[in-house]
């Protein structure tokens, strides 16, 4: 039996790479990948002129534009567009190309801001969005919105992955304009090489999050790619709608920067700023549908960061000076 030709866009992420790493290791599936070089994914021509040239089975669409709280806010405008538009032209482009089978990545901001914890699939689009990232989270809402309708009009069977907050290898850690797990594993790390007397985290320390390590997100999407259509369909209807992705298990932000002081040996003063913006106070993602579909995390939170801050370590020549 020939291998599925399947096409990771946004290879070159966190999530994308995570992806590639584990998809390469399997017998049955031949991945493919184009550089922004190769492909531009803005580019409508150019995205429907590659799919129609390529034969693929299955698509992971694992490309966006992500960043943190301070990223969002700078550029609300590069955050909606570049998001819907890759989005877009990528379902277009696979239903076009007869493609039956695709992946599309979300993320956790789709919900209210004041949603039910833990937050359940239902909760979509019944409240208010957090405005600090009202943007990024309304170009994911649309692409679950365009999965569903291509399967609704078109009989497709387009899937979504709603995962948590996401960590691990492959991770942005620039100062202003990473997530706040990435930030903080840099700002400790920094401060224990310098001997600093103290770290000031953003925030009063009491909002609480769920973070899920990359590797983890690439099991829990192949896994729910590779469910036949009846096992999916029972658990995700209407429309076969998205499912959630994490671990079920939160921390306050007080509690991720003490464990990253610990993992980096940071010995001094930690302080919260109040007077900085929190967010929303509770991210905690209901995942008894993907229980039920069979998958659970693997990796526990400290040893997720503790494997990151390996990484960090290993590259953290191509973080410096920037």
């Amino acid at each position: 039996m020939a291998a599925k030709r399947v096409f990771v866009a946004g290879h070159r992420g966190m999530v994308g790479s995570a992806l590639v790493r584990q998809l390469t290791g399997k017998p049955d599936a031949e991945v493919v990948t184009a550089s922004r070089d190769e492909l531009d994914l803005l580019d409508q021509k150019a995205v429907s002129a590659y799919f129609a040239d390529n034969a693929f089975d299955e698509v992971y669409l694992a490309a966006a534009k992500v960043g943190g709280i301070q990223a969002n806010a700078t550029y609300p405008a590069d955050f909606i567009w570049q998001n819907l538009v890759i989005e877009a032209n990528i379902v277009k482009s696979a239903h076009d190309a007869d493609i039956d089978r695709l992946l599309f990545l979300g993320s956790s901001c789709i919900y209210p801001k004041n949603a039910p914890q833990p937050m359940p699939e239902e909760s979509l689009l019944t409240g208010v969005l957090e405005p600090t990232n009202e943007p990024y989270a309304i170009a994911k809402i649309a692409g679950i919105k365009l999965c569903e309708s291509y399967n609704r009009q078109h009989d497709r069977d387009y899937r979504s992955v709603m995962p948590t907050n996401l960590y691990g290898p492959g991770d942005n850690f620039h100062p202003e304009n990473s997530h706040v797990l990435p930030a903080l594993l840099r700002r400790f790390d920094e401060a224990a090489h310098t001997g600093a007397e103290e770290v000031v985290v953003w925030g009063s320390g009491t909002p609480r999050r769920e973070f899920l390590h990359v590797d983890d997100m690439a099991a829990a999407s192949i896994h729910v790619m590779d469910l036949d259509h009846e096992t999916y369909a029972a658990r995700t209807q209407p429309m076969l709608s998205h499912v959630n992705v994490g671990t079920g298990v939160d921390c306050s932000i007080g509690e991720l920067a003490q464990l990253i002081a610990s993992v980096t040996g940071y010995e001094g003063k930690l302080t919260f700023d109040a007077s900085k913006p929190d967010g929303t106070p509770r991210k905690l993602l209901d995942v008894t549908r993907l229980t039920e579909l069979g998958w659970t995390s693997q990796i526990p939170l400290a040893e997720g960061v503790a494997d990151t801050y390996a990484w960090f370590h290993e590259h953290e020549r191509s973080f410096r000076g920037r």
